[in-house]
């Protein structure tokens, strides 16, 4: 089995040495040195074979963990082995760095003997082991770790410098969402979801702090309990709130009172970031739906598609930038598309029909037919009738996400909320939008 375990640094020096076996040398140290740290052209093979002695290695930043043998053994079982090592030691002194090897070489030389017995690995599992290993690793702070610290003990705020002056005080909000869809042939709606993100362009003085607020379900929920007539979630959509399934935020936002009040609360960034992802599920409105129609004629050499186009907006909504995207067969030879609005093509080398509108507007419907002559072939696969995809833009959030507050202090410059000119945008567009025929 394994002969023996070697951890080098980036420099090639050994840092960990264990032999199991009369069978392997010191040699084998510096062979791995030569012929694999410091060769010539890069090894990009993990299995290595120098002088009848095969070594795995494994790289970690800038640690070389190195496996050697003179039998033939497993590859798959030597790997395993060495993730499990490499698991162990960072559940026991967290980052595998060279400072922390250093500083844990007892620990480690302890650790290979318990799961290494004459080259054969034994039990790997951290929980057993640090039933009767109960020597706790030492952690090195890392630069970033350290500043961490630092500005949590000094109140220092990294992403924001100070002494930030603007004539004109401004803050963009832009709430961009993804529809994906996939929808059966019949109707029906077979998964759906909102991939949203909330990126913010801030021009503020000083250093602000902005509190910003959602139509969530359970800050609505909260709020309705202690005010009922609470005029904030009145008139701001149809849908008065929306189930946010998960979310994740800039390092800015205080995660504390989001947690306990529900609130998004933070410094922002001079310039443009991301403060926000978010994903929903549930009660999404679909700005389109599309009806397909497909049927075979002439022995199954023509044909028919017919694809009805709905809008599912309100009528003062105008969507751009569409394009439908329907599939023909590979075999297809001639054919003739007829659309009232907007325009057609047939593209051969895709194999796909591109309808395009510039524009649509809400409740309304468009209608693409198209004859399709297909060739016989010596191959009789069947066609597989690939999903109708569509790219589209409309000005609102299909999830009925809405942003009832946005709220801006300066306290040491003195200009108030009322002041900061806000605007705010909603973007949605087309994600993976399938619908089958």
């Amino acid at each position: 089995m394994i002969g023996g375990v070697f951890v080098y640094n980036h420099k090639g020096e050994i840092l960990i040495s264990r032999m199991f076996r009369n069978d392997i040398g010191r040699s084998a140290v510096d062979a791995f040195r030569v012929h694999v740290i410091h060769a010539r052209q890069q090894v990009k093979s993990p299995v290595n074979s120098i002088a009848r002695t095969t070594f795995f290695h494994t790289r970690v930043g800038n640690i070389w963990i190195a496996a050697v043998t003179k039998q033939n053994v497993a590859a798959a079982l030597v790997f395993e082995f060495m993730h499990k090592f490499r698991l162990l030691m960072t559940s026991y002194f967290g980052k595998i760095t060279e400072d922390n090897i250093k500083n844990n070489f007892v620990l480690i030389y302890e650790l290979l003997d318990e799961v290494l017995d004459y080259g054969y690995p034994q039990n790997t599992d951290s929980g057993i082991l640090k039933t009767f290993i109960t020597q706790q690793g030492i952690k090195t702070t890392s630069r970033e770790e350290s500043t961490q610290i630092t500005s949590q003990v000094t109140g220092q705020i990294a992403w924001r410098r100070e002494g930030i002056k603007y004539r004109r005080n401004e803050l963009f909000l832009d709430v961009l969402e993804n529809v994906n869809l996939l929808m059966s042939a019949q109707g029906q709606v077979l998964s759906s979801h909102v991939a949203g993100r909330v990126v913010m362009k801030s021009f503020l003085s000083g250093m602000p702090e902005c509190k910003f607020g959602l139509n969530d379900k359970i800050t609505m929920e909260k709020q309705s309990s202690i005010k009922p007539d609470d005029s904030l979630s009145k008139g701001t959509s149809s849908k008065s709130s929306i189930a946010i399934d998960d979310c994740t935020f800039h390092q800015c936002v205080k995660l504390s009172k989001f947690e306990s009040e529900r609130s998004i609360s933070f410094i922002p960034p001079d310039g443009e970031f991301e403060l926000m992802r978010y994903r929903t599920t549930n009660d999404i409105a679909l700005p389109f739906r599309i009806h397909p129609m497909v049927t075979e004629r002439d022995k199954k050499h023509c044909l028919d598609v017919k694809v009805i186009l709905k809008s599912q907006f309100k009528p003062a909504i105008q969507a751009q930038k569409i394009e439908v995207r329907i599939p023909t067969p590979p075999n297809a030879t001639n054919v003739q598309v007829i659309c009232m609005k907007g325009r057609a093509k047939y593209k051969a080398g895709e194999n796909i029909i591109s309808w395009k509108i510039k524009r649509m507007g809400g409740s309304k419907d468009a209608t693409l037919t198209a004859d399709v002559e297909v060739l016989e072939t010596k191959e009789k696969k069947k066609w597989t009738r690939p999903p109708i995809s569509m790219n589209f833009e409309v000005p609102f959030a299909p999830s009925g996400l809405k942003v009832r507050y946005l709220k801006v202090f300066e306290p040491k410059l003195n200009y108030s909320d009322h002041e900061t000119v806000k605007w705010v945008r909603y973007i949605g567009k087309s994600g993976l939008y399938e619908t089958r025929i």
